[in-house]
């Protein structure tokens, strides 16, 4: 099991109704940890960025303990 917390940003942040948590996980890869998540939260199907340790990353990036993992959805600005 690994500790990692997770920040959330823009339409997961309302979803989820936080900013950020820490949360113990069995996920090998943020994939797999995002697909945990679903299942927690109601989570928008939205094209999502992963980061790990505050640089993006790939969805099958491997979860180490104490990792920070942020799930970024696209923004509009102007």
């Amino acid at each position: 099991m690994k500790n990692i917390t997770l920040l959330y940003f823009a339409a997961l942040r309302e979803a989820t109704g936080k900013d950020q948590e820490t949360c113990t996980t069995a996920a090998h890869t943020v994939a797999e940890l995002y697909a945990e998540l679903q299942q927690r939260y109601p989570l928008p199907a939205v094209p999502l960025r992963a980061a790990r340790n505050h640089v993006f990353c790939d969805w099958h990036e491997a979860l180490a303990d104490q990792d920070t993992i942020a799930f970024i959805p696209p923004v509009a600005g102007g």
